[in-house]
């Protein structure tokens, strides 16, 4: 191998190394936030993983896979609510930061559809959370979650109590319609509630996007009913006319604003017609100077083709449509004093700089602390103790430290020299080259368990009731859980033992661990023991694949790549955790104490059902119907939708102007179907 190959193969490993673990960062993430209403990090941070995992996928086409968290939509569905399948998928928005990245997506819209005008429908971008209703005839019939996309929860008994919701619409519907928008609070309504809360010593809500989620998601209705939600309409889903013949009332998106608003839905505020790209700029500075005018909260403005028309043939990629974007807007920023610097040891051992701040008002909220990210970030942005700090902070989480203020810096302020023993345990920290994390190895240090047993409990883990933060970690300072099968192993009379412990609260930990230990799936379980790398979608993938932890520890990284979208980063981590004695005796305990999930009926027969199942199938050209619904179809047949031709791909369905997939496709011998070969094999499945 010569130099030059070298030097090709060192930066594709980099490269795959960087994209596992911007889609592990993304993965977790997303989750926390769409699933959990619950984000560690702020929209910005989150946003610049997501650009820098698209520009690695655009440059390495490989390095894409179907789960990536820039192909997917929202988060996961939750168990405790019943779900439903979205008649047509719901998408997010690509986002765009600047003049010149708006410009460029105007740009390849005109190179898709050369005759679409560059008249655009533009609103704020509401912060709230994405529903779809139905309604049937007039009547409101049913409220869904965005969910993951496809599928949603259903939420209509809770949609039923927002007062502001039209429970009938008046004259020119159509038969069956559904309406999209978001669920939010008012601004001032959210401070009132929280007043109110503070006053009864009830929960505090951080913010109104959190709230509302959380709101509409109550499984006991008369909780929703007493806050002041508000349901603001934008577009639209499926719609059914009863009649072929029948003409929408409206062909643009100007058009079926009005119409929204005529049937009774209120619409985000100050959304108008723009004719030119720079009307559409003067309409992003307008609403960015006016945001805090505004009743709600909003992160940016959204553009939509107006010609509707245009926007069905511009049609969606696998998580947006092309025929619109979001303009977000720039975090919000502070100036304070940074009063010292923490490092806080996570579940896996990594240390994170956490910075002290001076109290400061960013956005409506108090700022106190705010992320550092790692070692190198504080040698870049060169903050030291004392200095004054630029704080930003968006989507009202956790806030990020910019920079400093370098000509307001003190003589005696000296660089930030970072610990390389762990603050928790003082053992000696480790930082593997080519990773910005440095890490403590002991795995008895008493942060990590803290940390480890409490994901082991939470809602990402068994989702074990009662046993909160507090508890877990009041559990391990005192030394009687070193492990999470320790907790299989207590009684009522030790847990009596505690401070502010009583007969119930003991009686019910105990039973909600030993509903954990009947119901716990093996999907969960693999979750829930924290294995690197491994996020909801990967352990989703090995439960389907093994029936218990004995069988998936017995697979050696070659055969864990050949699962979907497993690559050698991924499966050596998932070897290493089984090569490590400690956590084998975890498994070998949590066994005994009969935590001890196997694969279920329906998650080995997931990707095997219907006449293709367990085939990969990708859609190319233009189809009769909308791809989205050909999707669906192959999908509810069994099958996984990828995003791009490899030598994996059973099933490639040509449209009209099919492209350049076609031709590598033959290249490589895949079967080639046409629209009618695809819908014969579903007629098989239906037949069989």
């Amino acid at each position: 191998m010569d130099r030059m190959q070298q030097q090709t193969l060192l930066a594709t490993t980099a490269d795959r190394r960087r994209a596992a673990e911007l889609r592990d960062f993304l993965v977790y993430h997303n989750h926390r936030y769409h699933t959990l209403d619950s984000p560690e990090i702020s929209d910005a941070e989150y946003d610049a993983a997501f650009r820098e995992l698209v520009a690695l996928e655009e440059r390495f086409p490989e390095l894409r896979s179907p789960d990536s968290p820039t192909r997917r939509v929202g988060g996961e569905v939750l168990d405790k609510l019943e779900t439903r399948l979205h008649r047509r998928r719901m998408y997010s928005l690509d986002n765009v930061f600047s003049i010149e990245e708006w410009e460029a997506f105007l740009k390849r819209m005109k190179n898709a559809l050369p005759e679409a005008d560059s008249v655009f429908w533009c609103d704020p971008k509401m912060d709230g959370l994405a529903l779809e209703l139905g309604y049937e005839e007039g009547e409101f019939s049913f409220a869904l979650t965005r969910g993951n996309g496809s599928v949603g929860e259903v939420v209509t008994a809770a949609m039923r109590t927002v007062r502001d919701l039209p429970k009938r619409l008046s004259a020119g519907f159509p038969r069956y319609i559904e309406i999209r928008g978001e669920v939010l609070f008012r601004r001032q309504d959210f401070e009132r509630m929280n007043e109110k809360q503070r006053n009864e010593g009830g929960k505090i809500f951080a913010n109104a996007r959190n709230a509302a989620a959380g709101s509409i998601r109550q499984l006991n209705t008369s909780i929703t009913a007493a806050r002041p939600l508000r349901f603001l309409a934008y577009g639209l889903g499926a719609v059914d006319w009863g009649d072929e013949a029948a003409a929408p009332l409206w062909t643009s998106h100007a058009e079926l604003m009005a119409r929204l608003q005529a049937w009774g839905f209120e619409t985000p505020p100050r959304g108008r017609l723009c004719r030119t790209s720079e009307e559409v700029i003067a309409y992003y500075n307008e609403v960015l100077t006016r945001r805090e005018t505004l009743s709600y909260d909003i992160d940016g403005v959204v553009m939509k083709a107006n010609d509707l028309e245009a926007q069905e043939a511009l049609g969606h990629t696998a998580r947006a449509p092309r025929f619109a974007v979001a303009w977000k807007f720039p975090a919000q920023q502070a100036v304070t004093r940074l009063l010292d610097i923490t490092v806080q040891v996570g579940r896996t051992g990594v240390l994170t700089p956490v910075a002290e701040l001076e109290p400061v008002q960013i956005g409506g909220a108090l700022v106190t602390r705010a992320t550092l990210h790692n070692e190198d970030e504080i040698r870049k942005r060169d903050v030291r103790i004392g200095d004054k700090v630029f704080v930003r902070r968006a989507g009202d989480v956790i806030p990020e430290v910019v920079s400093a203020a370098l000509d307001e810096r003190s003589p005696d302020a000296t660089p930030y020299v970072f610990p390389h023993h762990c603050p928790s345990c003082g053992m000696p920290a480790h930082r593997i080259e080519g990773e910005s994390a440095w890490r403590c190895v002991n795995l008895s240090c008493p942060a990590m368990l803290r940390q480890s047993i409490t994901h082991f409990v939470s809602k990402a883990g068994l989702d074990i009731e009662g046993l909160g933060q507090r508890w877990t970690e009041m559990l391990v300072s005192s030394g009687r859980v070193r492990t999470p099968a320790d907790l299989f192993t207590l009684t009522v009379q030790e847990l009596l033992k505690y401070e502010r412990m009583g007969a119930r609260l003991a009686g019910k930990f105990v039973a909600s661990l030993d509903t954990a230990r009947r119901e716990a799936t093996l999907q969960r379980l693999i979750c829930a023991l924290g294995i690197r790398h491994v996020g909801e979608q990967t352990a989703k993938t090995l439960a389907a694949a093994y029936v218990d932890m004995d069988a998936l520890g017995k697979a050696d990284i070659e055969e864990l790549q050949q699962l979907p979208d497993i690559g050698p980063e991924v499966a050596s981590s998932i070897r290493a955790f089984f090569e490590d004695e400690s956590n084998r005796i975890l498994l070998r305990r949590l066994h005994e104490q009969g935590v001890w999930p196997v694969q279920r009926q329906e998650d080995a027969g997931a990707s095997k059902k219907g006449a293709l199942g367990g085939k990969k199938i990708l859609f190319t050209g233009t189809l009769s119907i909308p791809r989205s619904k050909a999707q669906t179809l192959a999908e509810d047949a069994g099958a996984e939708v990828v995003g791009g031709v490899s030598r994996k791909l059973d099933f490639l369905v040509a449209g009209e102007a099919p492209g350049s997939k076609l031709d590598k496709a033959r290249a490589l011998g895949i079967d080639v179907l046409d629209e009618d070969g695809f819908m014969a094999l579903l007629r098989q499945d239906q037949d069989s």
